[in-house]
C-alpha cells in the first residue's frame, strides 16, 4: 500500500503492515491527536504496550531511534523520523464511553475505544482488548510538581512521523474525537488525519 489513507475525523482506520515496512503518520491540519495501537498479526494478545516501552526507552515520550516494545517485550515499532516537535503521549489511556460520562456528557460520545474495535472489525480482525495507546501528537506535559495536564497540540500541518513495523503487524489509528478538553487545539473541532504504508 503506497496510497494516502485518510483516518476520517472522529473516527478509525485499521491496515496489515509487512515486517519493515514504514507508516507515516500525517497530522494534516496540525492540531489533531491520533491515538495508535499494533498488534502482532499472528498472535493479536501481542501488542505495542506503553508500559513495556517507558521501561525499555527509560522516557515518557519516545524520540527517533527509540522502539516500542510489545507486551512480550519484542520490538514492534521504531521511530524514524519525527516533524512534529517531538512531542507525543504513553501515558493517558484512550478515551471511551465512560470518560466522556465523567466529563459531563449525556448519552453517546464517538471515542477512540470504540473506533479502535470498529476499524478492526472493517478489515475482518477483533481487537481483544483495548491496550494503553501511543498518542501520536499529544500534548500531555509533566511539570515539575508532578502533575500534568492537558494542553493543545504543538504540531503543525502536514507534520508527520515515521514508524518502521519490525514484525508483521496490524496497525489501528483513532482520529481522537475529543471536543471538550483542549486535546485537538482550543478551538475543539476534531479533525482527518492521513498515513501512508511504503515498502
Amino acid at each position: 500500500m503506497t496510497d494516502l489513507v485518510t483516518i476520517p475525523a472522529r473516527r478509525g482506520k485499521a491496515t496489515r503492515v509487512a515486517k519493515g515496512q514504514t507508516i507515516k503518520v500525517i497530522n494534516t491540519h496540525g492540531e489533531q491527536v491520533v491515538d495508535t495501537w499494533a498488534f502482532n498479526a499472528d498472535d493479536r494478545t501481542e501488542f505495542m504496550s506503553m508500559e513495556h516501552s517507558r521501561a525499555h526507552i527509560l522516557k515518557v515520550i519516545p524520540v527517533v531511534g527509540d522502539t516500542m516494545l510489545t507486551n512480550r517485550r519484542r520490538p514492534i515499532l521504531t521511530f524514524l523520523e519525527d516533524t512534529a516537535g517531538g512531542v507525543h503521549d504513553t501515558l493517558m489511556a484512550a478515551c471511551d464511553k465512560h470518560r466522556y460520562k465523567f466529563l459531563g456528557v449525556e448519552g453517546y460520545h464517538d471515542n477512540c475505544e470504540d473506533n479502535l474495535h470498529a476499524c478492526m472489525q472493517e478489515i475482518g480482525l477483533d481487537a481483544p482488548e483495548t491496550p494503553s495507546p501511543l498518542n501520536l501528537f499529544m500534548n500531555i506535559p509533566v511539570q515539575p510538581d508532578r502533575t500534568i495536564s492537558f494542553e493543545a497540540p504543538v504540531s503543525t500541518p502536514g507534520s508527520y512521523v515515521l514508524l518502521r513495523a519490525e514484525m508483521d503487524l496490524i496497525i489501528a489509528f483513532s482520529a481522537c474525537p475529543q471536543d471538550i478538553l483542549p486535546i485537538n487545539g482550543k478551538a475543539g473541532q476534531p479533525t482527518e488525519a492521513h498515513f501512508v504504508v511504503t515498502p
